[in-house]
């Protein structure tokens, strides 16, 4: 029976806050290049012996012509750029900086000092910070993309004039800035430009409000009309809405927009264990601004003792900004370079998680990125959080909802997707409400696709265990827009972190990219040398598939000596597959089988034929040299226990063999036990680990842990690979899974039916191998677990849509996309700057 192996893998825990072991030789590593000088290194006060890698061992350029010397150079010009980078990112992740707020400060600036008849301004630093922060062209706000105008700028400029006009100070400053509006009034008006939220009633009532004190903006009767429609407008909207979100949203902007919608409790109603309203300084200021509260006073006060005469947009927001980031860095594949800080921050989101810290409990987005990323992470986080949003109501009463922010919508379906259990219904609730609304959201978008729906789309349509790391990375940097910022009521900016973050990626890409190529080169080389290219059974284009398979489950580019043997050893299976398949006669396969059993005394069997020849030649040399290497890692010999496993894998390939050719119908227990193990995983996973993980004793390899591990890994796989290859394998009279189910049923079960049944028991396989992976370390270690993972997701990408071993064209675009096409950045208008919608 058809029977390859697996093919490309998002790593879902892309060592996401854990440094990547250390593996014998890198590909680029020093000791090569010291090894191959003829010097060896002194190791406790003995020669060590050297390690053999394969770039040693592939014929590479030698190191002395000048295209190899200078692409070493280009890497670690590289290399010391991004050392630049990565030391202002970590310290961006461990105190996230954000651009000032002006419109946040001049709120916080017009706060009277209580107790003198508010003729004082209680944050005269912030008044200070107005003056000394005026724009040339009479601007106030973050002018990111250099633009004469938007609407952020329009409020913030707004906001800043009327606190000086409250304070009777900054009169030059405030006819700059009634200048700069009356100049850009247009812009308020103008439905192509993206508007803060609540901007259609905080504007208007705020520039009313600035007539009112006695402010001329030099502007026409019929803008004033129009500015003043808006707010009108905007009622007339929400008096013909009921929602409880709607007063969240009046309470989170009315206070701002000087109208009075609600009452005072009923605004209070919302204010924070902090003392804050949303924590968002403007809108607690607003309210000090009308009234006296004393734990709003104590919120304020609190932030203008940390940021000193500005405020941010929002605060506190740490955790929500560096769980984004770990989340960024994950998806971008430059987690790795961080681990320790992340490891930091989910230990601290989690220590909040546990104590139900309104920063993340109370905000949905938060919430359900903090779920996933833990989970994922090995952190024992339960799904009864999320039970506040289990039902579609819920959300629609919330403030998320009204505002139409897809964003928490998209977090809330991604965390939904982790369950580790049959038992997790809320996870299944908010699985299937939250999928429904953001298909409407899609449907009703029609053709156009912002950013944030271009990003529902893909999630929608490739499920997260479905994905792989080295394409999902390399689309994610494509769409990756630096400027982006989250849109609240004015911009909420990083200070210039994300250009590096990109920049970090990129470099980092093109690297992975580059050793992809050269580790390809030396894969055609050994095939080639190995003679597997004149076997005429073997499917075509086979090889570069093994490789994919390989690269997208150890996408690391430090990986080089694990991804290369993996590759290999996915070669040696599919050759052994399409040997016992198609290739090779009974008298054949015995004579194999019978070389492989006595392996250094092979000399003492003949070869029946030349292919046989051929076949064992390759995994005699192969399998040797990889045992030598791995032994060499593991500082054990490791070599026997391959060869036995390779020939443990091969009597049961076989065993199906021999099924085929007697015409025999196991039942579906024998089948499985079988193809368990003639799947092929055994000998490809313990390859891979060795090259993975130091110190791979054999006592982990003889648990039951890692037996488990394999044969979920290996039943997923091999079903999904009958499911795939059932109507060719019927059509060929070989019997798989798919068949023996309608026959063992006696014809009550339809294929249809069974094929049901069979995706039932991939996703029950799926969903145990993601709980053992991802619970706390027991004997297996936790980057070996995530192989396994990787592993499953990479089979779920090569059986997607068909067998994509046996069809190298349904595979041609991922190879093109992770080993030959260059990045292609897309970058959105400055003008369409991403909001929460």
């Amino acid at each position: 029976m058809a029977n390859p192996t697996q093919g490309r893998s998002s790593s879902i825990l892309p060592v996401s806050g854990r440094q990547a072991p250390q593996q014998a030789v890198l590909l680029w590593a020093a000791p090569q290049f010291v090894s191959k000088c003829g010097l060896h290194v002194l190791h406790h006060g003995r020669r060590k012996p050297p390690r053999r890698s394969f770039a040693c061992s592939a014929s590479r350029l030698p190191s002395t012509e000048p295209p190899y010397v200078e692409e070493m150079l280009a890497r670690e010009n590289i290399r010391t750029r991004n050392t630049e980078r990565k030391a202002r990112i970590q310290k961006h992740l461990g105190k996230p900086e954000f651009s000032p707020s002006a419109y946040g400060t001049a709120w916080v600036a017009m706060v009277p000092l209580p107790d003198t008849d508010r003729q004082a301004p209680c944050f005269p630093q912030c008044v200070e910070w107005i003056l000394q922060n005026q724009h040339c062209s009479g601007s106030w706000g973050v002018n990111q993309f250099g633009l004469l105008a938007n609407k952020d700028i329009l409020l913030s400029t707004l906001a800043c004039i009327i606190a000086l006009k409250k304070w009777n100070v900054g009169s030059d400053h405030i006819s700059r800035g009634l200048e700069f509006i009356g100049r850009n009034i247009s812009t308020v008006m103008d439905k192509q430009i993206v508007s803060p939220i609540g901007f259609n009633l905080i504007f208007p009532g705020m520039f009313n409000h600035a007539i009112r004190m006695g402010l001329e903006f030099p502007v026409r009767e019929t803008d004033i009309s129009g500015i003043l429609h808006l707010c009108e407008m905007e009622l007339r909207r929400l008096a013909g809405e009921e929602s409880n979100g709607k007063e969240a949203y009046l309470a989170f902007v009315a206070e701002e927009g000087l109208v009075s919608l609600l009452d005072r409790n009923e605004v209070m109603n919302f204010q924070r264990k902090n003392g804050s309203l949303f924590n968002s300084p403007a809108a607690t200021a607003a309210v000090l601004v009308h009234r006296y509260d004393d734990k709003a006073l104590q919120y304020l006060n609190s932030i203008v003792s940390i940021f000193g005469s500005t405020v941010p947009t929002v605060y506190p927001q740490n955790i929500y900004y560096q769980l984004s980031m770990v989340d960024m860095l994950e998806k971008i594949g430059i987690s790795r370079h961080f681990s320790s800080e992340i490891n930091s921050i989910l230990d601290k989101a989690y220590i909040s998680w546990l104590q139900r810290d309104e920063e993340i409990i109370q905000d949905v987005e938060t919430c359900a990125m903090a779920f996933r990323l833990l989970r994922m992470n090995g952190y024992d986080v339960s799904s009864d959080e999320l039970s506040h949003v289990s039902q579609a109501s819920t959300f629609h009463d919330s403030l998320e909802e009204y505002l139409n922010q897809t964003k928490s919508l998209l977090e809330l379906y991604k965390a939904s997707k982790l369950c580790l259990s049959e038992n997790e219904l809320i996870l299944e609730n908010i699985s299937n409400w939250s999928g429904r609304l953001l298909t409407e959201k899609l449907c009703c978008s029609g053709t156009k696709r912002t950013p944030i729906l271009g990003e529902v789309e893909y999630t929608l349509k490739f499920p997260f265990y479905a994905t792989v790391e080295t394409l999902d990375r390399k689309r994610n940097i494509e769409h990756f827009d630096s400027r982006v910022s989250q849109q609240l009521k004015t911009k909420n900016l990083l200070c210039h972190v994300n250009q590096d973050i990109l920049d970090f990626a990129i470099e980092d890409f093109s690297i992975s990219q580059s050793i992809y190529q050269d580790e390809l080169s030396h894969l055609e080389r050994w095939e080639k040398e190995n003679r597997l290219h004149q076997l005429r059974f073997l499917r075509k284009g086979s090889l570069i598939n093994c490789y994919l398979s390989a690269a997208a489950t150890i996408s690391a580019h430090e990986f080089s000596d694990a991804r290369i043997a993996c590759a290999k050893a996915i070669a040696l299976v599919l050759v052994t597959d399409d040997f016992f398949d198609v290739g090779a006669s009974k008298e054949e396969q015995e004579n194999l089988i019978a070389l492989v059993e006595k392996w250094d005394h092979h000399h003492k069997v003949e070869f029946y034929s030349e292919q046989v020849e051929v076949v064992f030649s390759a995994f005699y040399t192969t399998v040797n040299q990889l045992g030598e290497m791995a032994s060499a890692v593991q500082n054990c010999d490791v070599t026997k226990h391959l060869d036995e496993t390779w020939l443990h894998y091969m009597r049961s390939v076989a065993t199906e063999a021999k099924w085929q050719r007697n015409q025999y119908v196991p039942t579906v227990e024998e089948y499985m036990t079988d193809a368990l193990t003639s799947y092929g995983m055994g000998p490809i996973m313990l390859t891979s680990l060795y090259f993975v993980q130091n110190k791979l004793m054999k006592h982990i390899i003889k648990d039951p842990e890692y037996s488990e591990l394999l044969r979920l890994m290996g039943t997923c796989g091999r079903l999904l690979n009958d499911t795939q290859g059932f109507e060719r394998e019927s059509r060929d009279g070989k019997l798989n899974i798919i068949s023996l189910l309608v026959l063992q049923s006696g014809g009550s079960m339809s294929i249809e039916a069974a094929q049901e049944a069979t995706q039932e028991s991939v996703a029950s396989c799926r969903r145990d191998l993601l709980r053992m992976v991802v619970r706390e370390d027991r004997v297996v270690p936790r980057p070996c677990k995530e192989v396994f993972w990787r592993f499953c997701k990479t089979a779920h990408l090569f059986y997607c849509h068909t067998d994509g071993f046996s069809s190298p064209k349904e595979m041609l675009h991922a190879m093109n996309a992770i080993f030959r096409e260059p990045l292609k950045l897309q970058t959105s208008s400055p003008l369409a700057v991403q909001s929460e919608k």
